[in-house]
């Protein structure tokens, strides 16, 4: 339907805490999901959370087949997440390199968990329950934690390799795939 504008950090509506989605099959929330789809791929992104377009609800969208910004990541199931809940499977966690769309032009190191299950429902109140690890759940938690008003710079794992894009391109501090944005 539309491309929206994507909210940078510094608004204040990136902080607040969302809220639930109690009606399905509506059309103001067909449209808002297919608003983010639209958006996150006019951005290249592998993901987005409603609050990042100013819509405060509890819904997120991820997933691709191929992305030119993540070539050396495997495919994401694309999937629209609503009312979502993280559990971690393993006290396990890997640090990688993030971004954001609402953070443009930055990466920094995160630790996230490996393998994780995720749930809540889908764009029809149906409920999902999945297990992932790898990039795949790192772009979950990722996009809910934009759902509690967290955005990834909150989560560094050391303020040193935090910095703009294309410095640590040049670096070799960041590979040429880049980093989940």
């Amino acid at each position: 339907m539309a491309i929206r504008s994507v909210l940078r950090l510094g608004d204040p509506r990136l902080l607040q805490i969302a809220t639930e989605v109690s009606e399905f099959n509506v059309p103001d929330l067909d449209a808002l999901i297919e608003d983010l789809f639209d958006t996150m791929a006019a951005e290249e992104g592998a993901g987005l959370a409603a609050p990042q377009i100013g819509v405060g609800l509890r819904v997120v969208i991820f997933g691709f087949d191929n992305n030119p910004r993540y070539p050396d990541n495997e495919a994401v199931p694309k999937t629209v997440l609503i009312n979502p809940k993280i559990t971690p499977l393993l006290k396990e966690k890997e640090e990688g390199w993030e971004g954001c769309l609402s953070v443009p032009g930055m990466r920094g190191v995160v630790s996230r968990y490996s393998h994780i299950r995720y749930s809540g429902l889908d764009a029809t109140g149906t409920a999902i329950d999945v297990t992932a690890t790898g990039f795949h759940a790192r772009v979950v938690q990722h996009e809910c934690d934009h759902l509690d008003g967290i955005i990834y710079t909150q989560r560094l794992s050391d303020a040193k390799k935090f910095g703009f894009t294309e410095e640590l391109l040049n670096s070799g501090q960041l590979g040429s795939a880049g980093c989940p944005e």
